[in-house]
Parts: structure tokens; C-alpha cells; sequence
């Protein structure tokens, strides 16, 4: 283990990773740094995908940790600096910081006595659609890492264990009329009224509340985007909407698709992309320990993650991670240097015992 007090070491690793620029797509020299970093045996290496553990012992529980190394783009907050208390810069919060954990613990992994078996996944294309990601073609080719009895996601969750996570579904609806010179409308149909009219129902709903083992999910629709119009002098004959539906552990791909459909009517709906929920592992034994060792509150994940995608190679998976999730992706991103701390003292005492 490198000399220091651990404050220290997570800053100045966090503030490295942070000053290693990995928006998506470009994330080879962060790849590069974890690989070199790593201080123990890569069983799986890729570009997109790095997967470490120490020798495997067939009577202990193998525990993933997981974390991404990519970056939303930079909004003039790189370099970073560690000021105060804090590490601040693009990504320290959503996931340098959890990076950082990661690599501090396999360092402590090498030589420390443990209860648990511990796996360690670095990936790619975690800040663009789902369909970008590389984690459902690591799981389907990796046995080894479809052992794990848990994965832990170090998103930013302000050291909070979130369980389960929203489904993300996205759809474009299409409305089509007819034409016609915008000073006699009425011999025409305005497909932006049309659309204006099927979405203000939308507007009204409330988010339906669903309880899972305690936990109460949100599931809600969004109008995020439209566009029709060719002209001021013509009324449109098209206009398209683009839909986001984020729904509950519980209610399947096909049952989303169908609620989507059943909330547009008529109207010609194209699903552009629809990643489940993940199910929520409350009751399991690893998570209560992992909840214990650091005091953790347990709360609902309203939002999408790729526990999702570890949920749907059969794996159970939960996030926790130090960042505080007010500050991801904003300009003024950042870290609390204790909450690295924490988040690091907790996954050696799980591991440990």
C-alpha cells in the first residue's frame, strides 16, 4: 500500500484521474492509467473493459466493484485542484472519485486479510445511451464475473446505498396531417396542434408511486423534445415528440412498451431505446453487511444506472459511491475529500469482516 494518510492518497488519485481528460468516447488514457495502476491481474482487458481480481478462493463470495471511467464534456473545469476540503473538477464527483476508491482498495486487496473475494470492473461509454455501453458483452463472455453474489456500482450516490433503479425508456411519437398556406389554416390539419393536444394530457399526470420491499419507485412521463415546421407561411403536416418514461422494478420492457403506446392513443410511436430496471437486493445478507459496515441509509434509485445491467446478466447490484449527486455533470463539479474517506474505510471493513 503507497504511504500516506488515506485523504491524501484519494485526493491526490482523484485529482489525477480527474486531469486525465475521458469524455466518451476518448477515455483510452484513463484506461491506460487504471491498467498501469492496477496492482493486480487483469482477467479480462479490452479497450472498452478491465476486470482484475486476486486468486479466487472457491469457499468465499466474490464481490464486483464496479465504476466508469468517462466523462459528460467539459464545461472550462479541467485542470482540476483540490481546494479546501474538496477535490474539484470535471468528473470528481461522477466517477473519478469512485475510481479512485477503487484502485485505493485493490491496492489494500493485495495483502489484506478478507472474508470476501474482490472483483474489479473499469468501463467505458457510460455517459451515452445504453446501446453504447460494453458491459452486456463483457457479462455474456465472462463466466468469471457472473460469479459475483453482488456488484457494487460507485456512482455517485452521496454515500447513500441505493437499490434497485428505474427503467429508462425512450420513444418518438409522429403526428401526421395535411399541409396548407398558414393564412387559410382550415383547409389543412396543423400537426403541431395535433401534437399540442395529445401532450398536454401528459402534463397532468402524476407520478404513480410504487412500493418495492418498502421502497417507493416514481414512475413518470416527460415530453422532452419536438420539432415540426418547414416555414411561417405553412402550416405543418408533421411534427415529432420524443417521450422519456422512467418505470419501476417490477414492470417488464413489453409492459412499458405497452404503456407508452396505451398513453399515445392513435399515434404512430417508434421506440427508440428502453433499458429495464434493475431489481431491488435489499433483503440480501452481502448488502446488509455492506449497509453496516458503513452506516449506510438505504433509499430507492430514481434514476437509471448500470445496475441494470448487471441485474439483467442475473447478477444482484446495488450503487453506492462517495459523489454527491447535486454536483455531477455541473460546472463547478466536485468531491468532499471525507466522503472518499468513507466510502473506502466501509468496502475494507465489508471485506474484511
Amino acid at each position: 500500500m503507497r504511504d500516506g494518510e488515506p485523504g491524501s492518497r484519494l485526493a491526490e488519485r482523484t485529482l489525477a484521474l480527474v486531469n486525465i481528460p475521458s469524455i466518451s468516447r476518448s477515455e483510452a488514457e484513463a484506461m491506460a492509467y487504471v491498467r498501469a495502476e492496477l496492482p493486480l491481474e487483469l482477467v479480462w482487458s479490452s479497450d472498452d473493459v478491465l476486470f482484475a481480481t486476486p486468486a479466487r478462493r472457491p469457499d468465499r463470495p466474490l464481490v464486483l466493484l464496479a465504476g466508469h471511467v468517462d466523462t459528460v464534456p467539459a464545461q472550462g473545469n479541467l485542470p482540476g485542484r483540490i481546494e479546501g476540503d474538496a477535490v474539484v473538477g470535471l468528473g470528481a464527483s461522477d466517477m473519478k472519485g469512485g475510481v479512485a476508491v477503487m484502485l485505493e482498495v485493490a491496492d489494500w486487496a493485495v495483502s489484506a486479510e478478507r472474508e470476501l473475494d474482490l472483483g474489479f470492473v473499469f468501463f467505458t461509454r457510460e455517459e451515452l445511451p445504453a446501446e453504447e455501453s460494453p458491459l452486456p458483452a463483457f457479462l455474456q463472455a465472462s463466466p468469471q464475473a457472473r460469479e459475483a453474489e453482488l456488484v457494487v456500482v460507485l456512482e455517485p450516490t452521496d454515500n447513500e446505498l441505493h437499490v434497485g433503479c428505474v427503467g429508462n425508456l425512450s420513444a418518438q411519437l409522429t403526428f401526421r396531417c395535411v399541409s396548407a398556406h398558414s393564412a387559410r389554416p382550415w383547409t389543412g390539419e396543423n400537426a403541431i396542434h395535433k401534437a399540442a393536444a395529445a401532450l398536454a394530457p401528459l402534463a397532468e399526470l402524476a407520478p404513480l408511486e410504487v412500493e418495492v420491499d418498502g421502497l417507493v419507485f416514481r414512475e413518470v412521463v416527460s415530453a422532452v423534445g419536438i420539432e415540426g415546421g418547414i416555414a411561417d407561411n405553412v402550416v405543418p403536416d408533421r411534427c415529432v415528440a420524443r417521450l422519456n418514461y422512467r418505470y419501476a422494478p417490477g414492470r417488464s420492457r413489453e409492459q412499458a412498451e405497452a404503456r407508452v403506446r396505451e398513453l399515445a392513443g392513435d399515434v404512430e410511436v417508434e421506440i427508440l431505446g428502453n433499458s429495464p430496471p434493475a431489481h431491488v437486493v435489499v433483503d440480501r445478507p452481502l448488502v446488509t453487511r455492506l449497509r453496516e459496515a458503513g452506516g449506510f441509509a438505504v433509499e430507492p434509485k430514481q434514476a437509471w444506472t448500470p445496475v441494470a445491467q448487471f441485474a439483467e446478466a442475473g447478477l444482484d447490484a446495488v450503487n453506492l459511491g462517495p459523489g454527491a449527486t447535486r454536483y455531477a455533470h455541473r460546472a463547478d463539479e466536485q468531491i468532499a475529500i471525507a466522503e472518499l474517506v468513507r466510502t473506502y474505510e466501509a468496502l475494507r471493513r465489508f471485506a474484511a469482516g
